[in-house]
Parts: C-alpha cells; sequence; structure tokens
C-alpha cells in the first residue's frame, strides 16, 4: 500500500476530549437550527403538496411571482432558483405548495398555473402557446391548414414534422421556445422539405398565425398525498435503522459488542450532524438524500473496521501495552490509506456537489459533509468511545480477549 505519512506517531487518544467537544459543538448548532426553523424541511417526497417546476425564458423576478401567487390565495408557497452550472441559459424556479387532502392538490396545481397565466401573460391570448403544445395537437393544426399542399395521407406527414418540432423544443431548447423563428432550422431538416414538397416558410408562416411563445413552460408537476409521504417517511426511517442493526449484529460477531455500538454511535454521530447541516443550509430531505445517508453510514462503518481490525492485529504484537498506545498505533498506520481513500472520494463527490445541477445538489451535500464527518467520527468518537469503555472496566481489553481466544482455537 502507497503511505502518504512515515513513521507517524500522533496521540489520537489524547485528544480525544477536543474531538468530543466538537461533536457536541456541531450537533447543538444543528439540531438548534432544526428546533428554531420547526424540524427538517422535508421535500415533495415525504410531504404532503404539490411542487410545480416552471421553465422561464428570462429571469424571473422572485418577487412578482411571489405577489402573483399571493393574488390567487398561494402566499404561504416555496420560491427555489434552480441554477445549474453546466446550463447557464436556463432559469428554472420550484414553485412548492404545503395542502392537505387529494381535491386541494389538484386545486394548487390549477391555482399556480392560473397564477402563472396572470403574471406572465402572453402576447396574443388568441393564439395557442407552442411551448405548452404536444405533438398531436400540433399535428392536427397543421392538417388544418395543410400548409405543403397535402390534400390526402396530410396526417402521417404532418405527425412526422410536429414530432420533429416538440423533440427539438424540448432537447434543443429545454422546453421552451423563446422565439418561433429558431425552428426554421428543424423545419429545414424535415424530409418533407428537403425532397422539395414544400418550403420550411410555409410551415412557419402557419405556425406564426396560429401560435404564440409564452415567457413560461411548466416543466413538472409531482403531487404527493398524506399517506404516500408519511409510509415513505416511515420506511426511510425503518432502512436506516435496519442498516444500524445489522452492522451492529456484524461487528458484534466480527469483534465484540462493544465495537459495535462503538461504531453504531459513531454513524449516529455521523448521520445527525449531517441532518443538522441540512437544516443550517436550507436543504431539503428527499429519497435522493436518504439514499445518501445509507451510503455514508456504509462508508463510515467500513473506515472504522479497518480501524478496529488494526487494532485487533495489534493488540496480538502489543499485548502488554495499554489500549489507548494500541489505538494510537493502529490509527496512525492506517492514515495514508484513509487519506487515499477517503481525500479520492471527497474530491469525487465535491465535482458532483459543484457540477452535478440541482437535481443531485441535496444527495452531493449529503455525500460531501457525510465522507468529512464519517472519516472523522472513525478516529474521533468510535475509537476514543472503546477506550473509554475499556478504561471504565478496568484496563481489559475486550479485542485481547477476542484475539487470544481466536489464537488459542487456531492452536
Amino acid at each position: 500500500m502507497m503511505e502518504i505519512f512515515h513513521q507517524v506517531n500522533i496521540d489520537w487518544m489524547g485528544k480525544a476530549k477536543y474531538f468530543a467537544g466538537l461533536s457536541v459543538l456541531l450537533l447543538l448548532v444543528g439540531w438548534a437550527s432544526i428546533w428554531h426553523q420547526g424540524g427538517l424541511r422535508y421535500g415533495i417526497d415525504f410531504r404532503e403538496g404539490t411542487m410545480v417546476t416552471v421553465g422561464f425564458a428570462q429571469e424571473p423576478s422572485i418577487d412578482v411571482v411571489r405577489k402573483g401567487l399571493a393574488a390567487e390565495g398561494l402566499g404561504n408557497s416555496t420560491i427555489q432558483q434552480i441554477h445549474d452550472i453546466t446550463r447557464p441559459d436556463t432559469h428554472d424556479l420550484v414553485i412548492g405548495v404545503d395542502t392537505t387532502g387529494d381535491q386541494a392538490l389538484d386545486t394548487a396545481k390549477t391555482a399556480i398555473v392560473k397564477a402563472l397565466q396572470k403574471t406572465f401573460p402572453t402576447t396574443d391570448p388568441s393564439r395557442a402557446d407552442l411551448n405548452a403544445v404536444g405533438s398531436q395537437g400540433l399535428a392536427e393544426a397543421l392538417v388544418r391548414r395543410d400548409p405543403l399542399g397535402y390534400s390526402t395521407a396530410a396526417g402521417d406527414h404532418y405527425t412526422t414534422i410536429a414530432k420533429r418540432i416538440t423533440d427539438f423544443r424540448d432537447s434543443q431548447r429545454g422546453g421552451l421556445i423563446a422565439n418561433l423563428d429558431e425552428l426554421r432550422a428543424p423545419l429545414l431538416a424535415t424530409p418533407d422539405v428537403q425532397q422539395g414538397h414544400g418550403s420550411a416558410d410555409a410551415v412557419l408562416s402557419v405556425l406564426k398565425d396560429s401560435y404564440t411563445v409564452g415567457a413560461y413552460t411548466i416543466r413538472n408537476v409531482e403531487i404527493v398525498g398524506p399517506k404516500v409521504g408519511g409510509e415513505l417517511r416511515k420506511q426511510a426511517l425503518l432502512a436506516t435503522l435496519y442498516a444500524l442493526a445489522g452492522m451492529l449484529v456484524y461487528i458484534a460477531f466480527r469483534f465484540e459488542w462493544v465495537y459495535g455500538a462503538a461504531a453504531v454511535l459513531a454513524v449516529f454521530h455521523d448521520v445527525l450532524i449531517t441532518l443538522g447541516l441540512f437544516s443550517i443550509f436550507h436543504f431539503e430531505i428527499s429519497l435522493t438524500v436518504i439514499a445518501a445517508l445509507l451510503t455514508l453510514v456504509g462508508y463510515s462503518m467500513n473506515d472504522t473496521i479497518v480501524i478496529f481490525d488494526r487494532v485487533r492485529e495489534n493488540t496480538r504484537l502489543m499485548r502488554r501495552e495499554p489500549l489507548a498506545v494500541i489505538v494510537n498505533r493502529s490509527i496512525n498506520q492506517t492514515l495514508s490509506r484513509t487519506i487515499l481513500t477517503s481525500g479520492l472520494t471527497f474530491l469525487t463527490v465535491l465535482v458532483l456537489f459543484v457540477l452535478g445541477g440541482e437535481t443531485l445538489r441535496s444527495f452531493s451535500f449529503a455525500m460531501v459533509v457525510g465522507i468529512v464527518v464519517g472519516t472523522y467520527s472513525s478516529f474521533g468518537i468510535a475509537a476514543p468511545l472503546v477506550v473509554a469503555w475499556n478504561d471504565w472496566r478496568g484496563g481489559k481489553s475486550p479485542v485481547g480477549s477476542v484475539a487470544r481466544a481466536r489464537q488459542s482455537e487456531a492452536t
């Protein structure tokens, strides 16, 4: 194994009180924030409500949007801007409304759309919004006007053209056409125009007569009822507890129960600190965040097991030494491995946090925080807990007893 540090001799257990103080401070600050805000912020996955993702052609004024929502009785709506560093030309908002009851959920969706229509009206209300029409509706409108002069079998031809237009709008323009002249390029690429059956200008003229382009488009609508949200919260909690229980059993079998208890307490510590930081930085808890927390549980536990395993090996070689000295030696010996694995993983998730876009923002934030806190807790929380327990028992090392028992079984 490649080593970054040689002959490291850091007294980690001598600094255990500072680790404990730092952890207590982070826990107090984080959970004070949760208490001040009335609890954690749950995403639409876990709470009852309606979330509408809206894309704008130009960056909208949050105050204007909020006033429009308030006019429709939605003054308590949450508005979150989405910034995607990979697509700086996108201007999206997520509008959330907390509601109760299935009928209220549909009503909230309708009210949000109505508020947007009043706040950002189209330039010509008599014409439909091209950004809101589907390929079938667009094909039917083209068949009625027949700009390419097909008298028979026009449906198939215009279905192909309409599909190409909507695909261009959704894939190339993010679902939002700012100017109808942008459609000239996809029209010129259609087989009918290329084969001389008509001109792109003729189709474009019909589109301009029939459609306009609005200032926004509805990208996505999510509706979650109370039963679904409550059930998902329960399942997420149970999944985390089951994972911790399984790891406790494994480590208790692999070492002794005190090591399993210390490792599980350290992981609880990691999760609680991560949740507190989520509250401080106003991130929401969603299903992807639960996946990140479970990943954090496994990652932190793996790092702890590496240290504990080295402790067990060193106990066989250093039987006369106090457990604190053995633990210090073990952490120092695995320090290079910890920095290499944790450091490279941290850089990866940091890039994901910076460049991954808003969709992965909460997930990557949980991973960034989790790797830092999980690595720290392995030597700053789990190991000192074992040493403290051993000192309380009068200096009898449980690892030593396990090592001696297994060694005698082997002989």
